[in-house]
């Protein structure tokens, strides 16, 4: 769907699909795909935050035991 003058094109499993010509519940099923895939690549994000927070900590933590003398064992 790239121009206002074309129509919208559905391309899966190799093969192309007027979006306007399908089933009514197809086109919600198609609906339900876009919010999955959208929901999907927030919590990538998220998990990208996330993580590269958690490595800032376990440098901060690293940073901080420099000066403290472990336990012996």
């Amino acid at each position: 769907m790239t121009d206002s003058n074309k129509k919208p094109i559905l391309t899966f499993e190799g093969k192309k699909y007027d979006i306007n010509s399908l089933p009514q519940e197809v086109k919600e099923l198609i609906r339900g795909m876009q919010v999955s895939d959208a929901q999907l690549r927030f919590h990538e994000d998220t998990l990208k935050v996330l993580t590269v927070g958690r490595q800032t900590m376990a440098a901060q933590i690293s940073e901080k035991l420099k000066t403290i003398n472990p336990i012996q064992e």
